[in-house]
């Protein structure tokens, strides 16, 4: 069809939305759509699609009722994401972008982080660990281009753990990783099988499967370390979220030992880069990549009808980016906060597990 024909319309939540969309669709999430309606043109073909095109159809339905010429995706994102690799740049040009126009960005941040919290020593083998998302396909290549330049040997595996992806995500993750030339070691668990009829905090049950099944895996493997791509924004909406609905100052630490498996530690290379350029780099080499391929989301289950976020995290997120309009320095005074605790101004403390009080050393002072 002629561009100028259609307009594309992802019914998707906005988080989705950012995660990767086509270009030039606008972004009116289902539950919005009839109040939103005037915005679409009326005198092109209107594409509907959402993550597998299922809530698509009915969408297209509700809009051909309203008079407009509408259509669903077949597939929905899911598949012209397949269809759309082989426009995808090439590695070599990925690489450079990283080596050049992100490496203020981007490369040098990665490398700050790893001296600044020595999260990588000679001789160390490193389980890498991809879910398929930006993140940790970004950190993958990051750790590529580590090994060409650092001054000691280490080891890296690119490890995929498949808690039970449909074709279509695994699909979609071996052909990021064959553009990205990551060569992947894929094991398989029935994680998503096992949490499927969890009412009570599935995602937080499912993540603390992923969790043991890496470490596990790794260690078989004869690694010391797993890598999990956290990022700079990760680390700030943590810290907020503890304050604001745990009751507690903590964060995102850039390293742990792990307690179950001994000798094994956790690394968070990408620690001090920010989300938007990681998106920037994403979408700099026209990659796209999986957002969440758990059974409560792969089939458009994002579109939620009363539009609800899809967690506390994205509320924070959104209440920061608010904060920022007013301070733009708000997201760096957030992270510089965890790092200028002044234990004299505070009124209680743990350590190890065991609480402190200000009253303790009060009388002496």
């Amino acid at each position: 069809m002629e561009q100028e024909t259609y307009q594309l319309l992802d019914i998707r939540s906005m988080e989705a939305f950012d995660h990767g969309h086509l270009k030039d669709a606008l972004n009116i999430p289902a539950n919005e759509l009839i109040e939103r309606k005037d915005e679409l043109q009326t005198e092109k073909k209107i594409i509907v699609y959402c993550q597998s095109g299922v809530i698509s159809t009915d969408q297209a339905e509700l809009l051909s009722g309203f008079g407009f010429d509408a259509c669903s995706l077949e597939g929905g994102y899911d598949k012209w994401l397949l269809n759309h690799f082989q426009e995808t740049a090439r590695n070599a040009d990925i690489e450079k972008s990283i080596r050049k126009k992100f490496h203020k960005s981007i490369f040098s941040k990665f490398t700050k982080a790893i001296n600044e919290y020595q999260l990588v020593r000679e001789g160390d083998k490193i389980a890498v660990c991809i879910s398929g998302g930006k993140d940790s396909m970004l950190m993958a290549k990051l750790f590529q281009e580590l090994q060409r330049h650092h001054k000691f040997p280490f080891e890296v595996v690119y490890l995929v753990m498949d808690p039970g992806y449909n074709e279509r995500n695994r699909q979609i993750i071996e052909q990021n990783a064959k553009i990205l030339n990551i060569p992947l070691t894929i094991f398989e668990t029935n994680i998503f099988e096992a949490v499927y009829n969890i009412e009570k905090s599935p995602c937080y049950l499912c993540a603390r499967m992923r969790r043991g099944y890496l470490y596990s895996k790794a260690k078989e493997l004869g690694c010391n370390k797993i890598a999990l791509g956290h990022h700079f924004d990760d680390v700030i909406e943590t810290i907020l979220m503890g304050m604001l609905y745990g009751g507690q100052v903590q964060t995102m630490m850039p390293k742990l030992h792990s307690i179950h498996f001994e000798g094994m530690e956790l690394i968070r290379p990408l620690y001090l880069i920010r989300e938007e350029d990681i998106k920037h780099w994403r979408d700099y080499n026209s990659l796209h990549f999986i957002q969440c391929a758990c059974r409560f989301t792969d089939t458009c289950t994002t579109c939620r009808p009363n539009g609800e976020s899809a967690s506390k995290r994205m509320e924070i997120k959104h209440m920061i980016a608010e904060m920022k309009k007013v301070n733009p320095y708000v997201e760096t005074n957030i992270f510089r906060s965890i790092e200028n605790v002044n234990l004299d101004t505070v009124v209680a403390y743990k350590k190890n597990g065991v609480r402190h009080s200000f009253l303790e050393d009060y009388e002496s002072c």
